[in-house]
């Protein structure tokens, strides 16, 4: 049997291509809208930490992905609306037995230098991934993708050429997995599947991805990277699809304050940035046409070290769960956060495509009750007056993610006499210290790399990449990998979301909402893809 994707090119993008109308004063219109587009197209918005790499086969946070995406472009893309349509690739077909995709690739995509996109070039950039040499905190996402013989590659047990990817010829990519996978499209839409230029990577090094070196084969190219400052990126001419494109240049700031950053939007110098902890309500009601609050494919949540050097105290499940009872989530997104945030006792958010949330314990019964669970539990374990439970909460460097740690640290304190010091850390060192296991109880979130459960709950498989905590569960592992085969997998995720209430692992805090201050004047922002794999091409400014 054949499968073919569901790849549809919006019909936006076709007429763009074919240039707007032009008024009698110079300025064009919007060849869908007919709106009256603004003569300077340049997207400027706030980032919070500077990004962890350009590197497609690096690149760890949300940030740095979201300027990956305008640079390099994957197999596949996302619309509007989160489904899957053509990147490089214009279809593909699976064989019989699910194991084997091909991909068609385009003719026409070429790098920023001018030479062609190839298949070799994703062959290339599977196999860097997944090596040894670079040992990409995103190796273990290969893994995910099931790819046969990924595993034996990162773990230096066979060599790179063994990894199931194949170019026949220039533009037919051959993926063979080791075991069916419903999801595996979607999984190219992530920054670790696209290609990259060995030629240069070869000749630059890590200096390969600085503005100068750079080579890139998406709607953008980097023009400019001051650390901890900017980046900015320009139209690349060579991109494939390159006239459907309005936007000009894309500038990220980064501003590590929240209030500045309202401050510097409300005065024009930013088209959108975080709205505050606790001010939506407000900002809403004064600018309702630039608030926004939707659903976030992301969770939010903190970590516990459970390694064998981690804290004795938390080795005890009674603990965790007592501290994970008396967070007041109600308190947290209606009083301290109060934008359109829902309060989470799974670890997986509703918004996941096919996943039901299942029902726990602690979410059917009330803070009261929770609270007086916790008391007693922490009683059971041997903690209390003469006794009591202390340990440091490791957060990075945010407002937002101060006022929730204090919020959660008085919870604690109030109701279980708990001492909980709060440290803070800057990107780059909070992401060393939580993976190295340098961290008492540590804060985490993640937005979903694809849509489906799995891209949370693989976080707590013993050998994901992510699994800070070091939680090792025999039966989760087992249920993850039935899953992947399983016709109805949420039988799988159930049991797996029972099992972290019951064990605890994590403490699930709050489920996302994008909550941003958005200029009125930008367009066609994606509010219905719930991942935000947003695009800089897909975007336009009209005239005020």
């Amino acid at each position: 049997m054949t499968l073919k994707a569901t790849l549809r090119a919006s019909t936006a993008a076709a007429l763009i291509a074919m240039g707007g109308a032009a008024l009698a004063d110079g300025h064009a219109t919007h060849p869908v809208t007919g709106a009256t587009l603004a003569t300077e197209q340049v997207f400027t918005y706030r980032v919070l930490d500077e990004h962890s790499s350009l590197d497609p086969g690096v690149v760890e946070d949300v940030s740095g992905s979201e300027i990956v995406r305008d640079l390099f472009e994957g197999l596949m893309n996302d619309d509007a609306d989160g489904n899957l349509i053509p990147g490089v690739a214009t279809g593909y077909t699976v064989s019989d037995d699910k194991l084997t995709y091909t991909f068609t690739l385009r003719d026409n995509a070429k790098w920023s230098n001018g030479e062609p996109v190839t298949a070799g070039d994703f062959v290339y950039a599977w196999r860097r991934a997944a090596s040894p040499e670079l040992a990409s905190p995103y190796a273990w996402y290969m893994s995910l993708m099931a790819v046969e013989g990924v595993d034996a590659v990162i773990a230096g047990e066979a060599p790179l050429d063994s990894l199931g990817v194949s170019a026949p010829d220039d533009h037919t990519l051959v993926v063979q997995l080791s075991t069916p996978l419903p999801y595996f499209v979607q999984m190219t839409t992530h920054a670790t599947t696209f290609p990259v230029p060995q030629a240069v990577i070869e000749e630059f090094g890590d200096a390969w991805t600085q503005p100068d070196h750079i080579v890139s084969n998406g709607a953008y190219v980097l023009s400019e990277h001051v650390p901890q400052e900017r980046s900015v990126r320009v139209r690349n001419d060579m991109y494939w699809n390159n006239d459907a494109t309005i936007i000009e240049e894309v500038v990220a700031l980064v501003i590590n304050d929240e209030n500045q950053a309202l401050t510097r939007y409300l005065a024009g110098e930013l088209d959108r940035t975080e709205v505050p902890a606790g001010q939506y309500p407000r900002l809403s009601e004064e600018y309702p046409d630039e608030a926004l609050s939707f659903p976030r494919l992301c969770n939010y949540y903190y970590t516990f070290n459970l390694r064998e050097d981690g804290p004795e105290a938390f080795k005890d499940v009674r603990v965790r769960q007592a501290l994970a009872l008396a967070v007041d989530r109600d308190v947290i997104v209606d009083n301290v956060l109060a934008g359109g945030q829902s309060a989470a006792y799974t670890f997986t958010p509703a918004a996941t495509a096919d996943f039901t949330v299942p029902s726990v314990e602690m979410a059917a019964m009330t803070q009261d009750e929770r609270n007086a669970r916790a008391v007693e539990l922490l009683a059971e374990a041997g903690y209390g007056a003469d006794n009591p439970l202390a340990f440091e909460m490791l957060y990075n460097t945010s407002d937002a993610h101060r006022s929730i740690a204090v919020a959660m640290s008085q919870m604690w304190k109030q109701t279980l006499g708990v001492e909980a010091t709060l440290a803070n850390q800057e990107w780059q060192t909070f992401l060393e210290a939580r993976g190295n296991g340098d961290f008492e109880l540590a804060r985490g979130a993640w937005c979903g790399d694809y849509n489906e459960a799995s891209t949370f709950l693989d976080l707590l498989q013993s050998g994901s990449g992510y699994n800070d905590a070091k939680y090792d569960n025999a039966e989760v592992d087992e249920l993850l990998m039935g899953a992947r085969t399983a016709e109805e997998p949420q039988i799988n995720y159930t049991r797996i979301e029972e099992i972290i209430a019951e064990e605890m692992p994590v403490i699930p805090v709050y489920h996302y909402a994008g909550v941003y201050m958005l200029n009125d004047a930008l367009m066609n922002w994606p509010v219905d893809n719930v991942q935000q794999n947003w695009y800089s091409r897909d975007l336009y400014k009209v005239a005020e």
